[in-house]
């Protein structure tokens, strides 16, 4: 069995064959399409993951330190002889040979499972532009995945790869990594190659890594890097980058920056200022020295992104496209309007904001000498997908506050996942440095990990005590009797499936329509049934199981991922008449 999130240490602790492995992923992955369906724009076939499977198991696995891993790649990322939409459809074309980033990670023997979805052209923070759907919040769907790289971040989250590849020109690789509880590294600029990625601010691009644990992503970090001479905006290492090992520090007492209070901004959010607190003790204790540094210079930087002429560089991307496609299908209007607005500065605008920058840059250098890292949270909120499509410009730009200036500024950044939202989505810091620093700020945020005791920020947390419930029929989100478990204040910790030992019924004359799960014996044939769980204080969970008729019993449900948790069953009398609706794959899926 593959655990429920595969850091590669959980990995490579199984005993499953490529081959083995690439099968139980397609179905993991076939099961959670149907609670989340905007997660990927294009799949690979169960044939096309076997082949890389076969490919892998003529070969040595000593020599290639990724075997049998799999990943995720963003749709603005070249996979050979897989379309590259970037979230497009009309844009839509295949590439022969994939990115440079790609091509290092298949050759370490990591396999590709598909290429996930995005914000369009890689534009926004929020996952919701992309006519392939939005992506949702791995702890509360309600809630925005984050962008651009909503579908990389989720794919790590609900455990479907091992880490994930997406791009940040702005932010896109660690607002969905704080939103979903990851760790999100954003390169130093030109570190891994941009060629066969699609361009959003081709000065300005990076490929991004989304991973599970900080050892992760260090060793993609060292595999996917390197210097290609065909890439105009690819950099060499200096010889003090080029040691990869997770042992360096920032200092044996890290000295970290962190905006002055007057200059954090949280956007009418009553949580996240106590969450980033916490943060900061946290960091107190593992013995970090907290000082208080003048942050405008990069809240400056942040707003000539969108509010200077660099929007002219996305126009020169993709603006000709767009313009010719403006009334087609499938191009998001919000993009289009973004991307369009690019063309209105001069090219006067454009020096009078290169030189402002430069002294910015300036400035920002000199803070950066005081301090080994700065810190600040990566987003002062989050919204729900309502929220967003109902004003999508401003809300998108509140979250860029503490990320739109890190490329301006050639800067590389660490977020970490550092506590959870009382309605479920993650909270996250990042750690923040100058070019060439990315596994110094690796190291140091293994040791805080470690050293801390951090809320649990996984999408299958408990508080102690508490009761793990799954339910897969009129207690989910959306079905009628929901509302009991939110009156006891159950609290949504995630959709799953159980192991393919169940069958779904829908029992005749219930009323609101229920179905009724069963286990199998071994000898007859089951299937993965999706459900969602919810913990319960044990009181609430007493008054819960206590009004719950005949023919339904709450007994030991085994869910995916070698885990079992209280569960909705069905008493086997109930089933005279009732139809077997296991093909469907849950109760959703039949009553849609």
């Amino acid at each position: 069995m593959l655990p429920t999130r595969l850091s590669l240490a959980a990995l490579r602790r199984t005993s499953l064959s490529p081959t083995a492995l690439v099968e139980e992923i397609w179905r993991r992955c076939e099961s959670f399409t149907q609670r989340d369906p905007a997660v990927w724009i294009h799949r690979l076939s169960l044939d096309e993951l076997r082949a890389h499977a076969r490919r892998l198991e003529a070969l040595d696995p000593a020599t290639l330190p990724l075997y049998g891993v799999p990943f995720a790649i963003k749709d603005n990322i070249d996979l050979a002889g897989a379309p590259t939409t970037a979230a497009c459809p009309n844009f839509t074309y295949t590439p022969a040979r994939s990115a440079a980033a790609v091509e290092r990670l298949i050759a370490a023997g990591a396999i590709p499972v598909g290429k996930t979805n995005l914000d369009q052209f890689a534009t926004g923070l929020v996952g919701v532009r992309s006519p392939y759907g939005a992506p949702r919040n791995i702890f509360n769907p309600d809630y925005i995945s984050g962008g651009s790289s909503s579908g990389s971040a989720v794919s790590v989250a609900a455990g479907l790869v091992s880490f994930a590849l997406g791009t940040d020109t702005a932010g896109s690789g660690r607002v969905p990594a704080a939103f979903n509880g990851l760790i999100g590294l954003k390169p130093t600029r030109g570190r891994l190659g941009t060629r066969g990625v699609v361009p959003a601010c081709r000065s300005l691009d990076c490929v991004s890594i989304f991973a599970l644990d900080c050892a992760d992503t260090a060793e993609v970090l060292a595999l996917a890097e390197g210097y290609d001479a065909t890439d105009p905006f690819s950099r060499p290492s200096p010889p003090e980058a080029v040691c990869h090992v997770l042992c360096d520090k920032l200092s044996e007492r890290p000295r970290l920056g962190v905006p002055r209070t007057d200059q954090l901004d949280w956007f009418g959010n009553t949580e996240s200022p106590a969450l980033f607190a916490s943060a900061l003790e946290r960091l107190r204790i593992t013995g970090c020295e907290i000082v208080e540094v003048d942050f405008s210079p990069f809240l400056d930087a942040a707003r000539l992104l969108y509010e200077g002429p660099w929007t002219a560089e996305r126009y020169a991307a993709v603006g000709e496209f767009i313009e010719t496609h403006r009334t087609s299908p499938g191009l998001d209007p919000t993009v289009a309007d973004i991307i369009l607005g690019g063309k209105s500065p001069s090219a006067s605008d454009a020096f009078r904001a290169t030189y402002r920058l430069a002294g910015l840059r300036r400035a920002a250098d000199s803070v950066l000498s005081t301090v080994d890292a700065l810190v600040a949270p990566t987003t002062g909120t989050i919204y729900t997908v309502a929220e967003i499509q109902a004003d999508p410009i401003r809300l998108n730009s509140n979250l860029g506050r503490y990320n739109n200036f890190m490329n301006l500024l050639d800067l590389c950044g660490l977020t970490l996942p550092a506590d959870r939202y009382s309605f479920g989505p993650g909270f996250g810091i990042t750690v923040i440095a100058p070019a060439w620093h990315d596994v110094r700020l690796l190291a140091f945020g293994a040791r805080y990990l470690s050293e801390t005791s951090l809320p649990e920020t996984s999408a299958d947390p408990l508080s102690p005590g508490w009761i793990e419930l799954a339910v897969c029929g009129a207690h989910l989100r959306g079905q009628p009797l929901h509302g009991q478990l939110t009156a006891l204040g159950a609290r949504f910790m995630t959709a799953t499936t159980t192991t393919a030992s169940y069958r779904l019924y829908a029992l005749p004359g219930t009323q609101p329509p229920k179905p009724g799960l069963v286990r199998v014996n071994s000898d007859a044939i089951g299937a993965p049934i999706a459900v969602e769980t919810y913990a319960l204080s044990p009181e609430a969970f007493g008054k819960f199981v206590a009004a719950i008729p005949a023919p339904m019993v709450i007994g030991t449900v085994e869910l995916m991922g070698e885990k079992a948790v209280k569960g909705f069953l069905c008493e086997p009398c109930a089933l005279a008449g009732a139809r077997d609706i296991t093909t469907f794959g849950g109760w959703i899926a039949y009553r849609q």
